[in-house]
Parts: structure tokens; sequence; C-alpha cells
């Protein structure tokens, strides 16, 4: 059984606004040390994977700084391994403004692979899954495609994927809409599908009129084709917002939830390594509930908050219900609450700064208040 992923970097980088806006969603900080792609690839890696694609689209160079070459998750190989699919490597004259785009202009490399099985996942699907196991009951039911769902309660008016089962995990329905509320089985965007028949999906899509995986791969295919749903039952976390990556990272704070995203059964989730001294925690300090990485230094108070590497909170100052990228400095007697600093953030003297749970304030890389 061999097994290749693809990891789309660039899907949902206008949801997140600002904060995407100079990197792509792939490189988006998240839970104090990592990066959201580290999620797809530690999966894929943990699941036995080696060989994966990076689809990227704009503004993937701190991706590339990532990522490099693959080491850190043990993907520097001689043969599969990490590769970036640049946006413009085929034919296409311009850039990609959906997945199945994105899966056209891959084509040849997919031809050029060997595996008999391809797993996809978009890179803000922040979960530690076992894609083997997926393959596996994907190759148990003789599926076409495996679509990974999970049981959740809509309560905003976002567009999503919904998907309609029967008694025996087969999709029999699927609705794209932003009007579909309360108890439903939604569609995580990560998904299990035969190389070639992957291939011929796409190399006759002109002829079916396909141009959207959703709605017309899994929309129409539903009818014809024998697609599976695998409940995904694990945290699971969909960045496709600002709020949304607020809500989810304070949500990391609950032990429970770290324990179930970052060592669920011993898979771990891996990152690029830095070598940086540890937190100092001066006596004049006050921490609680908070994650703090290495390199930061703690004079003031932090409370259910997270500051990813290198952060200095000076005393007096008072850092709470916040996120902190790294490399910030927060002055004495400033007071940050719901807020999200990018890196390299200098907040001055007796600056007070607060947004809302619901729509935190942001402050841009490098800037000075």
């Amino acid at each position: 059984m061999k097994i290749m992923g693809i990891v789309f970097s660039n899907i949902h980088d206008k949801e997140l606004g600002e904060l995407a806006a100079k990197r792509t969603l792939a490189s988006v900080p998240f839970g104090g040390r990592y990066r959201l792609v580290d999620f797809p690839l530690s999966n894929m890696v943990n699941s036995g994977i080696s060989k994966v694609g990076i689809v990227t689209k704009l503004n993937y160079q701190s991706l590339m700084d990532h990522v490099g070459s693959g080491k850190h998750w043990d993907l520097a190989r001689k043969n599969g391994g990490l590769m970036i699919l640049p946006p413009f490597g085929e034919e296409m004259h311009s850039l990609y403004n959906s997945r199945f785009e994105a899966l056209k202009n891959i084509v040849h490399f997919l031809k050029r692979s060997e595996e008999d099985y391809v797993v996809m996942s978009d890179c803000d699907c922040v979960c530690n899954a076992d894609f083997s196991e997926i393959v596996r009951y994907h190759m148990d039911r003789h599926a076409d495609i495996t679509v990974v769902y999970r049981n959740k309660n809509i309560s905003e008016g976002k567009e999503r994927t919904v998907l309609t089962l029967d008694k025996n995990e087969r999709v029999t329905d699927v609705t794209v809409s932003d009007k579909l509320f309360g108890a439903r089985s939604v569609y995580t965007n990560i998904c299990v599908m035969n190389r070639r028949f992957l291939l011929n999906i796409l190399e006759n899509s002109a002829e079916h009129g396909y141009k959207s995986f959703s709605k017309d791969v899994l929309g129409k295919g539903c009818k014809n084709w024998h697609i599976c749903g695998y409940e995904h039952k694990g945290y699971f976390a969909t960045i496709d917002s600002m709020a949304n990556y607020y809500k989810h990272s304070i949500e990391l704070l609950d032990k429970k939830n770290r324990e179930s995203l970052f060592h669920n059964g011993g898979a771990n989730i891996y990152t690029k390594v830095r070598d940086s001294a540890p937190c100092r925690i001066e006596d004049t300090s006050l921490v609680q509930n908070s994650l703090i990485a290495d390199g930061c230094v703690i004079e003031g108070t932090v409370i259910n908050s997270i500051l990813f590497r290198g952060v200095k909170v000076a005393k007096g100052a008072i850092v709470k219900n916040s996120v902190v990228f790294q490399e910030s400095e927060i002055s004495q007697g400033s007071k940050l609450n719901c807020v999200i600093a990018d890196k390299q953030v200098r907040i001055l003297e007796n600056r007070e700064l607060s947004g809302h749970e619901t729509h935190p304030y942001y402050i841009a890389k490098n800037v000075v208040i």
C-alpha cells in the first residue's frame, strides 16, 4: 500500500484577512510554536506517508523558509520526500481560484508518481488523525472516494459542505450552502482517492463540466460513484476566520484539547526546531493558565494567553486573553486584552488595547504602538 499526500496551502487565505495578507495560510503561526502546515504534514508522516506535495499560490516564501527540505518531519529523502508545487508549474496562464483548478495544475506531478492512493488535506485542518487508518477504511469498503467528516452543530452562516450519509456510511447527498444550521455532518476537506481515479476525473473534467471539487466531484459523483464517509471524533479546528483563529487558539489552554491534538495515542505534531534559551519567568511576574514558548522573558502578568518564542512582557505590563507572536515586546504599564499581536510588534509604555473574543484586535507585523 503506497500512499502520497497533497496539502493545499492557500485555499482559504481571504477568510483570514490581515493575518494571511503577507503570508500563505500554511505559514500562519498557531499554538505557541507551530505553523498551520505542521498539522497535515505531521499527520502524514505519522501515517507512514513519505511523499508529500505542498500546492502553493501566493506569498509562500515564509512557507519555504519554514519547511525547508522537510528534515524536521523526516521528509528529506532521496526518493519522494517533501516537494513544493508552485502555481505556474504547468501550462496554466493564470492563478488557480479553487481546489479543483489547483489539482488540474499538478496533473503531471500526479502522473509521474507511482503511489496507489492520494490523501488530500487543507492546511487549516488542525487535528491529529491517522491517515493510514482512513486509507484502510477506504480499501476495505472498495470506495472510489472516502471523505472525512465530523458531526458538529452549525451556528454561523458560513458556506460549508454538508454530507448526508446512510446507515452504511455511504454518502447519498452533498450540499454546499451557507444556510444550513443545527447538527450536521460537515466535510473537513480531507479525503482519500485512488491516484488513477483522481487523474481520470481531472483529465475528463472539461467533458463533464467539472469546476468545483465539492459541488461537482462530490455533489454529482455521489449518484454514480461509491463515496464513503469516515467520521473524525477527536479534536478538530478549522481556521477559516480571524475570530475562529482566536477561538481555537484559546481552546488550547484546555489540557484536554492539547492532549487530543498534540499527543493523540503517541502521535506527536512536529515543527521546525529552533535553538533558543528556555523561558525566563521573574519573581515580579504572575502567570496563569497560559502557553509560554521558549526564549520568552516574563516580568509582568500573563493570564489565559499564548506567547510565541522570544516575547518580552515588562514589569507592570498585563497580557490577558491574547495571542502574541514571536519577538514582540509589551512595555511597562501596557495592557492587552483579546489581542492578536503579529511578529515583532512593539507596544510602548502605558498603552491599553482591547478587542472582544468574537472580534479580536489585530496588530500587524512590525507595528509600533
